[in-house]
């Protein structure tokens, strides 16, 4: 069978999701709050961890562009209605996240870091990328790019020594939100590929050359902005925010082994059980007394 035959299967599958997931579209705003970000925000003024971070956001406004899409495709194709209720609620999740962390990146051009032009590649490379690829690769690369990000809002969530790495509260708490619903979606892209027939040699290998590829492509990202900051080159300062870093808990094998963990014949993104972790996160954060309710225009349930 052609790739062009598979990608115009029906699917295969009635009953693909969890029916108890719950996937909120928040209207959310932190614009205002980036106002007073200092250039190094992270924690103690941490040149590497402010740069990991900011080329992070960089490409998440078109990377989630670009998920959305994958979804969208085969949106039609979901019989499930709880399936087709989350690809909803993913779509407007992932919407407002690129909203938000775009308005981020023009706070962090302001301060001299190279998100705009990040931006720029990573719009260029994902619609060539839609271009040459078929539809149900691209959303095995949706679906393995989830696991990165669940991989990482789980870090996030759960480790204090974590989020104090973010330094500035405006920044944690975008990352913070950011965290919560990745968490809340982390499957949906994953059932969507599965009840569109999708194969495991497709989602494995995708996520093999995902694994190395994305983080190749931080390293060189993250390098090539220090080269270009001028507190790179301050007596000691590189040395000093390097071995933090190694000890950082993003450096650690565990994340590393979490996401080799996708590559499993029966895994599953629910198979780490967050949902503790996200009913905590939702009554911090929005919880009648939540952290967050202040940036909120809206709440959807």
């Amino acid at each position: 069978m052609t790739a062009t035959e598979t990608e115009t299967e029906p699917a295969t599958a009635t009953q693909t999701s969890n029916p108890e997931r719950k996937v909120p579209t928040r209207r959310i705003s932190f614009e205002e709050s980036f106002q007073g970000v200092p250039r190094h925000f992270a924690a103690d003024g941490d040149l590497i961890h402010s740069h990991v971070a900011a080329a992070l956001s960089a490409v998440f406004p078109d990377g989630e562009d670009f998920f959305v899409r994958s979804e969208r495709h085969f949106r039609d194709q979901i019989s499930d209605p709880a399936l087709k209720r989350q690809v909803a609620g993913f779509i407007g999740q992932e919407a407002v996240h690129g909203r938000e962390h775009r308005a981020f990146n023009d706070c962090l051009d302001q301060l001299g870091y190279p998100t705009k032009r990040v931006e720029r590649i990573t719009k260029w490379g994902l619609e060539t990328r839609e271009r040459i690829a078929p539809a149900k690769a691209n959303l095995a690369a949706t679906a393995a790019l989830e696991h990165f990000t669940a991989t990482l809002a789980e870090l996030v969530l759960t480790s204090e020594e974590t989020r104090a790495l973010f330094g500035d509260e405006a920044v944690r708490n975008l990352f913070l939100w950011h965290a919560l619903e990745e968490s809340e979606h982390k499957a949906v892209a994953f059932d969507v590929y599965k009840a569109v027939g999708g194969s495991e040699r497709m989602r494995v290998w995708t996520m093999n050359v995902l694994r190395f590829g994305f983080v190749g492509v931080m390293v060189i990202q993250v390098t090539a902005a220090l080269l270009f900051d001028r507190e790179t080159y301050r007596r000691g300062k590189l040395r000093r925010s390097w071995r933090g870093f190694r000890r950082s808990p993003i450096a650690q094998r565990a994340v590393w082994d979490q996401l080799r963990d996708y590559n499993r014949p029966d895994f599953h993104p629910d198979d780490r059980d967050t949902t503790e972790l996200v009913e905590r996160w939702r009554a911090e954060l929005f919880g009648d007394t939540g952290t967050l309710n202040d940036k909120l225009a809206n709440a959807a349930a």
